[in-house]
């Protein structure tokens, strides 16, 4: 029961150190919450049809990849190519001249407009150019400079200096994109329908420039739970002990000792936290850390994220469909980002304060309605990337739209919650029906759903969220800058670092592992 490392969380973040921590011997205990290893990114198995619990796909970013070949861990993917959707027009994103679709797509829909809409083009096109240098080489992170000599010196040099350059670039494009957009034209809903895309108030750079990122989409050949498999099968092969269904309850600081809900004591040399950072300044006993300094810093910062809020959630619908993937592929592609209509969510959402007083189920569910009509949606099909993801002529769409964590808890609250469910899985079916895919309602012949209860539940992670710290936040008590990520795994507590999405704002995926990778290299080389 003692451990030179023990990680509380089995998302891709505590995967990552795992696979890094035993590969260089460590012996290592990874303490997960959940039923299974993945967290936010998982695929399940229901009625023959094979569907994502998580992310729908997987940002290369220069990180995913070359974490994969360095660890020698084959993934097939393919890639995922995403189309837009407004109304009954839709474009495929393939290349970067696809932003020209992308203004005439908006110039169709707002004609008035066609000036400032070039304008937010244009900074797209030069945002892009920065992401493309941040993230468009593999990342030195995970190469070994004496085996890739060579690289490092022609490839990976010169790209530092263009980095250092390109992140003081970034700096005045911190702003929220609403803002931001505000300022570049005056017509709501076309910053409503560009806008909506995201999670509230996103940095401007990283919302104009997501559309590198729609290039950069991959998708795991069985789905993108393959990704953890084969992660999880390689940390097991290394010797990694994995306590599935696991809450750790508290932390002795003193003893450096967790205990779980079981009451069962684990001792560690190092504790990695890659969960709920809300969590651990909870449980751990910081009123012991030896160090004066230290502990009055770590009080502090447990007294100011007490209050703070966990990033935006969703909610999402399955719907399985006696239809072949030839009829959705006549329409979009496998990843479809798709607005019903072109008004934009935007002033619904400011009504949302006044609905959350009321515990009228029509006032409650009438907003909902308006929302869901106005709002925009994400639709994987993994079917229509891989047939072998669904029966034969059936498909399997996962429709997901950003939620309101405060609402959905309210109308739970309320004892609404299992009407909520029917409520918005047949409202999700009735507007594609009626827009994009008209008449297919009928082809509809089983529908479930999660909720941003449902992910509070599975991860624990504070409001639902998937994407630790809001942006809504005045202050973001992770480090936000690029040239900040190494310092992103550090905490105020002796002999505990952290990583994931809470350790670095703006997180993903990529970020997730990147701080994985880091926090691993932390404790090996203060442990050597």
């Amino acid at each position: 029961m003692t451990y030179d490392v023990i990680i509380v969380g089995g998302g891709i973040a505590g995967l990552t150190a795992s696979a890094y921590l035993s590969k260089a011997g460590k012996k290592v205990l990874l303490c997960e919450k959940g039923e299974k290893v993945g967290g936010l990114v998982s695929t399940f198995n229901y009625k023959g049809f094979t569907l994502d619990g998580g992310i729908r796909a997987i940002e290369n970013s220069g990180i995913v990849k070359p974490m994969l070949k360095d660890l020698g861990i084959d993934v097939p993917f393919k890639r995922s190519v995403v189309t837009l959707g407004i109304e009954d027009e839709v474009i495929k994103i393939e290349d970067l001249s696809s932003l020209e679709k992308y203004q005439s797509l908006l110039s169709n829909k707002f004609p008035n407009e066609k000036d400032d809409i070039k304008k937010v083009v244009d900074m797209m096109k030069q945002l892009m150019k920065y992401m493309d240098i941040l993230y468009g080489i593999e990342n030195p992170l995970f190469l070994d400079i004496k085996r890739d000599k060579a690289y490092f010196q022609k490839e990976i040099l010169p790209w530092m200096f263009k980095f250092m350059f390109t992140v003081g670039k970034i700096k005045k494009y911190q702003t929220p994109v609403e803002t931001y957009l505000a300022n570049l034209t005056k017509n709501e809903s076309l910053n409503n329908v560009i806008a909506q895309h995201f999670f509230k108030q996103t940095p401007t750079f990283f919302a104009l420039s997501y559309f590198s990122l729609y290039l950069d989409y991959n998708y795991p050949l069985e789905g993108t739970g393959m990704l953890i498999d084969k992660i999880n099968q390689f940390i097991l092969d290394h010797g990694v002990e994995i306590l599935l269904d696991t809450t750790i309850e508290s932390i002795d600081l003193k003893t450096k000792t967790i205990k779980d809900q079981n009451n069962e004591t684990y001792t560690y040399d190092q504790l990695l936290w890659a969960a709920d950072t809300n969590k651990l300044y909870q449980i751990a006993n910081l009123e012991s850390i030896p160090n004066k300094k230290l502990r009055q810093k770590a009080l502090a910062f447990k007294d100011g994220i007490k209050n703070l809020r966990g990033g935006d959630s969703i909610q999402t619908t399955y719907m399985l469909v006696d239809l072949d993937p030839s009829y959705f592929e006549n329409i979009c592609t496998a990843h479809f980002f798709y607005t019903p209509k072109k008004t934009g969510d935007g002033k619904i959402k400011e009504t949302l304060p006044l609905v959350l007083k009321s515990k009228d189920q029509k006032v409650l569910f009438d907003w909902i309605n308006d929302y869901l009509d106005n709002t925009t949606f994400e639709i994987s099909m993994p079917a229509l990337r891989n047939r072998a993801l669904a029966p034969e002529g059936q498909t399997g769409l996962i429709v997901s739209t950003l939620m309101e964590f405060d609402l959905v808890k309210h109308i739970s609250d309320l004892g609404l919650y299992d009407q909520y469910k029917s409520f918005i899985e047949q409202k999700m079916v009735d507007i594609l029906d009626a827009s994009i895919f008209k008449g297919f309602k009928s082809k509809v012949f089983d529908t479930f759903g999660s909720s941003p209860l449902t992910i509070l539940n599975r991860t624990g992670n504070k409001d639902g969220a998937i994407t630790g710290w809001a942006f809504t936040n005045k202050n973001i008590p992770a480090v936000t800058s690029f040239l900040g990520v190494t310092k992103a795994v550090k905490t105020y507590i002796p002999d505990v670092v952290q990583a994931g999405q809470w350790s670095y704002s703006p997180a993903g995926l990529p970020v997730s592992i990147m701080t994985g990778k880091i926090a691993s290299d932390y404790i090996l080389k203060k442990t050597k």
